[in-house]
């Protein structure tokens, strides 16, 4: 992800923000990092845990690695990848929290709309002459 625009100067910050969240807007790539909140894993650690192929998996992870959220480290034959910076994992639980409380109004505007519907009204039976 570079800051700068084609023509040498800097990209306006909402245009390196939106981004950034582009990146994040991808649910293989939340699930990527939420995977390496818990520790460091190998390419073929995540693409298990994924249940994608290879190519999928490298593609999300040049994309996480391009916008500076993960970095690689070569060990032997394996890739292990981590996450750049810890604050990302905080970014990710205020999602978390905006979207529960979104969630939890919505279950409560829901719960006042049934609870002032009208009673269903009663079916008229016809009587067959």
């Amino acid at each position: 992800m570079s800051a700068m625009q084609g023509d040498g100067r800097p990209q306006p910050i909402h245009q390196v923000k939106a981004e950034f969240f582009r990146v994040l807007g991808h649910p293989v790539r939340v699930r990527i990092l939420e995977l390496l909140r818990e520790r460091e894993r190998s390419v073929g650690d995540l693409q298990a845990a994924l249940e994608i192929d290879s190519s999928g998996t490298s593609q999300h992870l040049g994309a996480l690695r391009k916008a500076g959220l993960v970095e690689g480290r070569k060990h032997g034959t394996s890739v292990f990848y981590r996450v750049k910076d810890p604050r990302t994992f905080q970014l990710l639980e205020v999602a978390r929290q905006i979207l529960t409380s979104y969630l939890e109004e919505t279950q409560a505007l829901l719960g006042d709309l049934e609870a002032s519907a009208p009673p269903p009204a009663k079916r008229r039976v016809r009587s067959r002459r």
